[in-house]
């Protein structure tokens, strides 16, 4: 395992697994968002309440589209390949496993002589 991710060259392809990621988040609370509207939906007896509802859950199937959309266009989302899905979320969880095993703070934390102290 490369232990300086800090460099800029052990950090290829990292830019792009985040914004997947980061699309994948937001296509998970639009969905949430879509069930939410719906069951409000059901249990809304105003009309002008039904109608707000019924915009608001228009609006969030347009922008799950439009994300989803996006997502497979770059590649982060293989709806129609289960093989291609597959081989992408184990990538995911390979790299999730890489960064969790990074050792992120050193193990000394003494702060000793870093500091210029006047009485020593």
């Amino acid at each position: 395992m490369i232990n300086d991710y800090l460099e800029i060259e052990n950090a290829e392809g990292m830019p792009n697994l985040a914004d997947g990621t980061f699309a994948l988040n937001f296509l998970l609370a639009v969905k949430n968002g879509i069930i939410t509207y719906a069951s409000a939906l059901t249990e809304a007896t105003h009309p002008e309440v039904r109608t707000a509802f019924t915009n608001q859950l228009r609006d969030a199937l347009a922008l799950h589209t439009e994300i989803s959309n996006l997502m497979i266009t770059k590649g982060w989302l293989y709806p129609y390949n289960v093989s291609e899905q597959f081989e992408l979320d184990m990538k995911s969880s390979q790299m999730a496993l890489m960064i969790a095993g990074l050792e992120l703070f050193p193990g000394d934390t003494s702060r000793a002589g870093s500091f210029a102290t006047p009485y020593k």
